[in-house]
């Protein structure tokens, strides 16, 4: 049984509740409210208080308030479990037709294209540094044209997908390389919740800028040995020749 349903909108989840027959009081937690109330709410658990957490659409936690209530419960030694729900990033990978596993999931990027666009070169680098995932996207429908035109400009022309309203009665999944998605999009408006799933990089022939640039990010996170050790084998390349360039970069920086 459950006292409290924490709600990100009540009024949103009170047409879910009502539709179940539930009749549990709610209280708002969301972004806004959220790390303010943590603690009391801890407290109240601490007391015997048992709290549900849902959101409005998919899953809690997954760009959705709860990661600081959960945090603070957590770190107050209480029981947290969860009941396995909806969730877009998920299901739009296995709609996509794009390699399932591995994949990285960031949420949304920053909304604007400037930071947008380091966020990708920075995804860019790790790639060019050895990793290899499918990559899950959150993103807001009256940006995602710029998105697509961002991705295309820094990570090429690979496959991908841009799913939405996923589950819902106007659910579309449009796959295609990501300049094709891009021409679309940039010509017909999108609605709705949108999720976007972008393939792998494919093999490259190393080059001497896509080996500074995969040396420059994994010198950022790691040591010399270790960088050039991960770069070499990533790109291919000899570790001798890798290792003298990662200390000429580091001398120069």
């Amino acid at each position: 049984m459950t006292d409290v349903i924490l709600c990100e909108d009540t009024r949103t989840s009170a047409t879910l509740l009502r539709a179940h027959g539930i009749a549990t009081r709610t209280q708002a937690l969301h972004e806004h409210n959220e790390q303010a109330r943590a603690e009391a709410l801890v407290e109240a658990m601490r007391q015997g208080t048992r709290y549900a957490l849902i959101s409005d659409a998919g899953t809690p936690l997954v760009s959705d308030p709860g990661y600081r209530l959960v945090r603070a419960a957590i770190a107050a030694g209480l029981a947290v479990s969860g009941i396995p729900g909806p969730n877009a990033a998920l299901l739009a990978l296995t709609l996509s037709g794009l390699p399932p596993h591995p994949f990285m999931f960031t949420g949304f990027l920053p909304p604007k294209s400037a930071a947008r666009r380091a966020a990708l070169e920075k995804l860019r680098g790790a790639e060019l540094a050895g990793l290899t995932a499918t990559q899950v996207f959150y993103e807001a429908p009256h940006r995602l044209a710029g998105f697509l035109e961002d991705a295309a400009a820094l990570l090429g022309p690979r496959p991908a997908a841009v799913c939405r309203e996923l589950t819902k009665r106007f659910e579309e999944v449009r796959r295609g390389g990501l300049d094709e998605l891009a021409a679309h999009y940039a010509a017909h408006e999108a609605r709705g919740e949108i999720c976007i799933v972008i393939g792998p990089a494919e093999a490259e022939e190393a080059t001497a800028e896509s080996l500074d640039s995969a040396l420059r990010t994994a010198l950022a996170q790691m040591s010399v040995k270790d960088a050039a050790s991960a770069v070499a084998t990533a790109l291919g390349l000899p570790r001798k020749q890798v290792y003298a360039r990662a200390l000429e970069l580091g001398r120069a920086a």
